[in-house]
């Protein structure tokens, strides 16, 4: 029950969430109702009933405000709330009565139109729960049964039938299939995948009807991790959000000192309120976390899952950036290039062998050379008692024989060093044992993607200081893929601890993100400030431990997300400074008595709306970003 699981927790906050959304209408329209109607009965000459009506809108506002901060309180929070709650207690107190529903429908009117914007800014991310498929069509005694979802299993066949969402991760039977991969890379024209690729569940079949062999089960899947990622961002509050707390205090202090004074001056508390009304609410708790779920989904539609506002501002502030080499920097497709069996074994034979145990291994090599043997029409055995060690290589049982691939000191410690020899410049060597001696190599080559080249100037042009590549091939490799890169600097033969070591070395000196996508690269990826994990094809160790995730197979997809961050900060904080700006110029001339109430109140309402408006410019592309598009 867990893939059911994983959507109904992720869809529960969503309900709950529209649920406030509406509660947040509903509060906005009874200070609403009552502003408007007491003043008609104002105008009608009923000055007692408009005062009743003003009365009545503003104590239900004030009510749930304070249960809200008492909340709050208990929790150990601190929010500037409390401003507009002595602002509507204020009102009544002094028989501003006008002023006071004008307080309460601002406030409430606040508070809903940010739960509107957030819930435009995360429309792209909301898309994805609504494409869950809950049965699938299962292959069982020769007859096609309808299963749910969670009963699925590594190794059992489906049909995915036209229109239908991919249910799990599995291996394409069929010849052909064209699918519809929109929700979670962002392209809008259909893929055509052949025989033997990989295909992620929540993608759509686009074509006709096809064969699916499961490869993990439903909570597991792509998609499933995908939802609780979703879910993660939404409930993510980003540090400047926490730092508008944090200084809470300070500038609560700073508006009681101001009403003070403006008491002390005119000798009479109007004038004071007025003071409170305009610091109603702080534009740095409205501006701040929509700017940041807007630029969010501006990621998320990039195909680019940033999992929490934090991640999003710390990417803002990056100036290293480390990359891994296969699978990242390089196609992490790499093509065969020769078969170098010992005797007696022939090439088929080998590759059979051989590709039998790399059924157990997520690396990219080892996934070449299964669907190398696959292409081939060699009968592929399941392996047993497999395992695999992170940037090493893989071992298990095929045939009661016990098979190694990886590294040649992985599956040959004694004579590892005497196999490296002989290896052509700018290829890689799969080894084999068999029952503990080696029986041959398998050599691959591997070619810089391309758009790596175009990436990494738009890194630099996005203000990115230095580029490094950590590789745990080996460095002469290494150094002939990044010679036409002009990196600042190369490591390589790098296990998965050296790689988080120079994490940690590098974070020494200025903000660090690492770019990797294999199980070797999640030590790395969870010890950087930032780690981006490329999760079309990588590892779920890697996109776990990752703070940004790139749903498509696109590595410029990173110096886009760069853009958006850095775009989406300087949004947030320009909302902010603005908002702060024309409260405290607010709050000093209702000092000087040039404010009222009502009109101050008024003033503060334009201002929340102009910085959440400003705030929402972040879900719109800027120059620079469509410049790395183009690239």
């Amino acid at each position: 029950m867990q893939a059911h699981n994983d959507i109904a927790t992720a869809s529960a906050p969503a309900m709950r969430y529209n649920g406030s959304h509406l509660l947040s209408v509903l509060l906005a329209a009874i200070p609403a109702l009552a502003l408007a109607s007491g003043l008609c009965a104002f105008w009608l000459g009923h000055e007692q009933s408009a005062r009743l009506l003003w009365l009545g809108g503003t104590v239900p506002v004030l009510a749930m405000l304070v249960l809200t901060i008492v909340q709050s309180l208990a929790r150990g929070a601190f929010g500037l709330d409390i401003i507009a709650a002595l602002a509507m207690a204020g009102a009544i107190w002094g028989g501003e009565l006008l002023a006071g529903v004008v307080v309460a429908l601002m406030f409430a009117g606040g508070q809903a139109l940010e739960m509107f914007a957030q819930n435009r800014a995360s429309s792209a991310m909301t898309a994805l729960l609504s494409r869950v498929a809950h049965s699938a069509q299962l292959y069982q005694a020769g007859r096609v049964v309808t299963v749910p979802i969670t009963s699925l299993s590594p190794g059992d066949r489906i049909l995915v039938r036209p229109g239908e969402v991919l249910p799990a991760d599995g291996v394409l039977m069929g010849e052909q299939a064209t699918l519809d991969e929109s929700a979670l890379t962002g392209e809008s024209m259909p893929v055509h995948r052949v025989a033997g690729q990989l295909l992620p569940s929540g993608i759509v079949n686009a074509g006709p009807a096809f064969d699916l062999q499961v490869s993990k089960s439903a909570q597991d899947s792509t998609y499933a991790a995908i939802v609780r990622l979703v879910e993660g961002a939404r409930r993510s509050k980003a540090p400047m959000a926490r730092m508008a707390d944090r200084y809470g205090i300070a500038f609560l202090l700073l508006t009681l000192a101001l009403a003070g004074l403006a008491w002390w001056i005119a000798q009479s508390p109007h004038r004071a309120l007025a003071v409170l009304v305009i610091a109603t609410p702080c534009p740095l708790i409205l501006a701040v976390p929509v700017a940041l779920v807007a630029g969010m989904s501006r990621c998320a539609k990039r195909g680019v899952m940033v999992k929490t506002a934090g991640s999003l501002e710390t990417l803002a502030t990056i100036r290293t950036v480390l990359l891994d080499k296969t699978g990242t920097l390089t196609r992490g497709e790499p093509t065969l290039a020769r078969v170098e069996p010992k005797t007696p074994f022939s090439d088929d034979e080998f590759l059979r062998l051989a590709g039998s145990i790399g059924q157990a291994s997520h690396h990219v090599m080892a996934q070449a050379l299964v669907e190398e043997a696959r292409r081939r029409g060699l009968d592929l055995v399941a392996p047993k008692d497999a395992w695999e060690r992170a940037g090493a290589g893989v071992e298990g049982v095929v045939e009661e024989h016990r098979l190694k691939i990886g590294r040649a000191d992985f599956v040959d410690p004694v004579a590892g060093s005497q196999e490296l020899t002989g290896i052509p410049k700018g290829q890689a060597a799969l080894h084999v044992s068999l029952d503990g001696h080696h029986i041959g190599r398998i050599l691959f080559k591997d070619e810089l993607r391309p758009d790596a080249y175009s990436t990494l100037q738009a890194l630099r042009a996005g203000g990115i200081e230095r580029i490094a590549l950590i590789t745990g091939d080996r460095r002469d490799i290494a150094l002939d893929i990044a010679r036409p890169l002009a990196l600042d600097a190369v490591v390589g033969d790098a296990t998965p601890e050296d790689k988080a070591r120079v994490v940690r070395s590098e974070r020494q000196n200025a903000p660090t993100m690492m770019i990797g996508d294999g199980i070797n690269d999640a030590p790395a990826l969870a010890s950087a400030d930032v780690g981006a994990a490329l999760g079309a094809r990588g590892a779920v160790a890697a996109s776990q431990a990752a703070d940004v995730i790139v749903l498509v197979d696109n590595l410029d997809r990173i110096a886009e997300a760069l853009v958006i961050a850095r775009r989406t900060r300087a949004i947030a904080l320009q909302s902010m400074l603005i908002g702060m700006g024309l409260s405290l110029a607010g709050m000093v001339t209702a000092v000087l008595g040039h404010l009222d109430p009502v009109t101050g109140a008024l003033l503060q309402e334009a201002i929340d709306l102009a910085v959440v408006l400003n705030a929402l410019r972040a879900l719109r592309p800027a120059a620079a970003q469509r410049v790395v598009r183009a690239r």
